[in-house]
């Protein structure tokens, strides 16, 4: 029952299609690996049963060449009977001659249950030869089987090591796309608009301010120029007028006097 269970795991293996059950599985790679481990133990397995098939048909073949051997020696031995029988008939001696009749009907008798033996054994032999070139044609299926197993296991391997490693440099070629602004240069570089902005903001203050403040030098040195004027009218200086003449126009520009208060003097 053993061998038969054995024999007919090689014959199921043997005929399995691996692209059919690679088709139906939810993890080609594992059941790759199942596969190649259940076919290795199964192949082991068959071998020993095969073995043990293949010696018994040696052990089969040579009790058949014995008994062919004994048929010959015991036929050997009958031609030899027969021939001392005829020698010791010759001489007139019967008594001798019907014992070495007797002895070559024996060896004939042998001879005969030696051939029987043989030609018994040759349907068995025959048979068993049949079964044991059939085993062995399975396990050289079976052998090929797993080798296109492990190819595909290989083959799988790499190919899932390979999607693998475009998927990475995939993610990678996207976290550093300038043109994405949710990638990583896009937000550095969003980060550096702002605080260029920024600067430009603090430079533009600080430009604001500084027109301020040169304003306000223009208005104070406009301020001391004017009271310096009064003082030289005043004081009845002959320059008072051309001094006048030649700053009018700063003059008139910082009065706030109305027209007609000039009117009146």
């Amino acid at each position: 029952m053993v061998k038969q269970s054995i024999f007919g795991r090689i014959a199921q293996l043997a005929k399995a299609n691996i692209n059919s059950l690679l088709d139906n599985a939810e993890d080609p790679q594992k059941m790759l690996d199942q596969m190649v481990r259940d076919y290795t133990n199964n192949i082991a397995e068959a071998e020993s049963a095969v073995a043990q098939t293949i010696g018994n048909l040696r052990m089969l073949e040579d009790d058949y060449n014995e008994d062919v051997r004994n048929a010959r020696d015991w036929g050997n031995k009958a031609l030899a009977a027969s021939r001392k029988a005829d020698e010791f008939r010759s001489a007139g001696d019967v008594t001798d001659a019907e014992k070495f009749d007797n002895l070559a009907k024996v060896a004939l008798q042998r001879q005969m249950a030696a051939e029987n033996e043989a030609k018994g054994a040759e349907p068995s032999i025959a048979s068993q030869r049949e079964v044991v070139e059939k085993l062995k044609s399975g396990l050289d299926q079976m052998k090929n089987k797993l080798n296109q197993l492990t190819s595909k296991r290989n083959e799988l391997v790499a190919r899932s090591k390979t999607a693998a490693a475009q998927s990475q440099v995939h993610d990678a070629i996207k976290s550093i796309d300038i043109m994405d602004p949710t990638s990583e240069v896009g937000r550095f570089e969003e980060k550096i608009r702002r605080e260029e902005a920024k600067v430009r903001g603090q430079q533009e203050l600080a430009a604001s301010s500084l027109d301020a403040q040169f304003n306000q030098l223009e208005d104070l040195g406009e301020q001391v120029e004017i009271e310096a004027r009064l003082a030289a009218l005043k004081a009845g200086g002959t320059n008072s007028t051309q001094a006048i003449g030649s700053g009018n126009q700063s003059a008139a520009s910082a009065s706030t006097v109305d027209e007609a208060d000039f009117d009146k003097l």
